[in-house]
């Protein structure tokens, strides 16, 4: 059975050829060779005329051949971690927002675990024609990963952006907030409280924002308290997963070493070290102070209120889809890392160490 056009829409066989194509030339502004190159869905057509083509059909009533309709390439993929932290639902609807606002439409793939990896998420998009990919946290991440994933996509001509996580082998822009200063922001908060015994929970030490928050971390304690790296990396991190329960155990581990306070690399780590520090009868913050770090949807709204390190995603977001763009459109950003500062936002779930309280 054929399908019957939508209301006040023309099929485009309806007309003579030459008629529609002078038509939609003149009302796109271009000649009607390029008009008949993406109707026939061949390339060398730039974006933006191919868009203003498709805009000419919408207007004077046409329908899209359906080989337009199905073809791909104002879409983006956007790949990131499972959506269970609410981190990445935030980042995905900046980047899907700024996306859309520039006519393209975004794809998001999400990694679960025993579902589809990174690799086969990409096969899936670079088949579909996307005009680019973004990816949130991916193996780019990973100091242990094959980084020539990432050159042989680039050998077929798909264009991508890194979010969170930096790979010198990578010829690619990166965008990322800026860990180290992160771990300084919160370091500095606990210290100015009288804490002196600061643990950090965060996850598997291969990735590269863990490793940049431990120098931070080393930094800030070296500068502020004159404490020892060896003595920190020992006694004062605490690796885990990147979870509720992570952070649970990690916290009551650094607990065990009588940390006061707790800086953790998620929110929801930190949600798992307040679980921690009450599952011991103790309190939140007048006996331990936690700090999280992303800032995500909601944790202001935790009892108590969560300090954290606020990641930047607004700007990260904008700046991935902008970078991306720029390298669709054949005039690529440096292949460098555009790294974003954090800031400190002091809600409930950080006090003066008890030692300190009560004192002049």
């Amino acid at each position: 059975m054929r399908q019957q056009p939508a209301a006040g829409r023309r099929p485009v066989q309806s007309t003579p050829v030459t008629t529609r194509l002078a038509d939609i030339a003149a009302q796109a502004g271009v000649s009607e060779a390029t008009v008949s190159r993406v109707l026939n869905g061949k390339p060398g057509v730039a974006a933006t005329t191919r868009q203003s083509v498709l805009a000419a059909l919408d207007v004077l009533g046409y329908e899209r051949p359906v080989r337009l309709r199905q073809r791909s390439e104002g879409l983006v993929g956007l790949i990131t971690p499972e959506l269970e932290n609410p981190i990445f639902p935030a980042l995905a609807q900046v980047i899907g927002q700024a996306l859309t606002r520039q006519g393209y439409t975004p794809v998001l793939a999400t990694q679960t675990p025993g579902g589809s990896t990174e690799d086969e998420l990409t096969e899936m998009l670079v088949d579909r024609g996307v005009a680019g990919i973004i990816y949130v946290s991916g193996l780019h991440a990973d100091t242990t990963a094959d980084m020539e994933r990432y050159d042989r996509l680039r050998a077929q001509g798909v264009p991508y952006v890194l979010v969170d996580g930096f790979s010198p082998k990578v010829q690619a822009p990166f965008i990322s907030p800026d860990d180290r200063a992160a771990m300084t922001l919160a370091v500095t908060h606990l210290v100015s409280l009288g804490h002196t015994r600061i643990g950090l929970a965060l996850g598997p030490k291969r990735f590269v924002p863990v490793q940049r928050k431990i120098e931070g971390f080393v930094r800030a304690l070296q500068d502020l308290l004159g404490l020892g790296a060896q003595e920190v990396e020992t006694e004062l991190v605490q690796h885990s997963l990147y979870t509720l329960e992570g952070g649970q155990a990690a916290a009551a581990a650094l607990i065990e070493r009588n940390c006061t306070a707790v800086v953790c690399a998620s929110d929801m780590m930190a949600l798992g070290a307040i679980r921690a520090v009450r599952q011991r009868g103790l309190d939140v913050p007048r006996d331990v102070s936690v700090v999280g770090f992303d800032d995500s949807p909601l944790i202001a709204f935790t009892d108590p209120p969560l300090t954290t390190i606020r990641k930047p995603v607004p700007a990260m977001g904008q700046a991935a889809v902008r970078t991306l763009l720029e390298e669709i459109g054949g005039t690529p950003a440096p292949h460098s890392e555009f790294v974003f500062m954090p800031e400190l936002v002091v809600r409930g779930s950080t006090a003066s160490a008890p030692g300190e309280r009560g004192r002049p």
